[in-house]
């Protein structure tokens, strides 16, 4: 039985839910007029064993309930409040004073421009509003990390190692191993580490977003048709099932 990897995963839970096993958080949405204090809601987690929690805003009452609990929180920047801190710093300072210095043990994440399009009017107001946010957390302090990506561990270009993974000593030079390897990795902890793996779609856009050039894709699509023959890191000389994303490109279909 082989297990097919792509891109976007939907999985579907039973009633009967272990959050323990995985490092799984919820959602915290607060429209609604029905719903239990903030308070209970800490509870709610703490008793069904969830130690993450995604907030939309910075709901004062929730940042307070949570202290102590032990559940991390990834915090939303929102929507509303991208124009005013993209462009006033001392804005943005404020936001992180108020927001989030006072619940900094409690916070693990910040997100800035969730469900933002490249058409949606505050589209341009993401970046900067990343970049005053996060000068904001350093001038209180407090650690903050930029997740980029180099383009060459993206394209299977590094000369060399990039990430080497603390759990197991492998080395990577690329992003494709390491996603394939943490697939492999979660399947042995659940008991089968001789699953097979097919990867059903990667590839990459020759327009459209940072790096999205026709170059860049043939670089890509090249140098993922040779590597995949020789496996990854953790399961070497063992080629991987790979589909290419894709024949056509498809002019009616919507953007993201």
């Amino acid at each position: 039985m082989a297990v097919a990897i792509t891109l976007f995963i939907v999985i579907f839970l039973s009633i009967s839910l272990h959050f323990t096993e995985a490092q799984i958080g919820v959602c915290y949405g607060m429209i609604g007029d029905n719903l239990p204090s903030e308070k209970d809601v800490v509870s709610l987690y703490k008793s069904n064993g969830i130690g993450a929690m995604r907030l939309y805003s910075p709901d004062i009452a929730a940042l307070q309930a949570l202290q102590g609990s032990g559940i991390k929180l990834m915090l939303d920047v929102p929507i509303e409040n991208l124009r005013s801190l993209a462009f006033n710093p001392s804005a943005a300072r404020q936001w992180v004073r108020t927001n989030v210095v006072p619940f900094a043990s409690s916070i693990k994440y910040i997100v800035v421009g969730n469900e933002v399009n490249p058409s949606h009017k505050f589209a341009s107001s993401v970046l900067p509003t990343m970049q005053n946010v996060h000068n904001a957390l350093i001038s209180n302090n407090l650690r903050a990390i930029k997740h980029d990506i180099n383009l060459n561990y993206a394209l299977f270009t590094s000369p060399g190692t990039v990430v080497t993974d603390p759990n197991n000593g492998k080395n990577y030079q690329n992003l494709f191993d390491a996603m394939v390897d943490s697939i492999y990795a979660a399947l042995a902890k659940v008991g089968a580490p001789n699953t097979a793996i097919v990867v059903s779609e990667t590839g990459w856009p020759s327009a459209g977003g940072v790096a999205a050039t026709v170059n860049n894709a043939g670089t890509y699509y090249r140098n993922l048709i040779n590597h995949v023959k020789q496996g990854t890191p953790l399961k070497p000389g063992q080629a991987l099932e790979t589909y290419l994303f894709a024949m056509f490109d498809e002019d009616k279909k919507p953007g993201l």
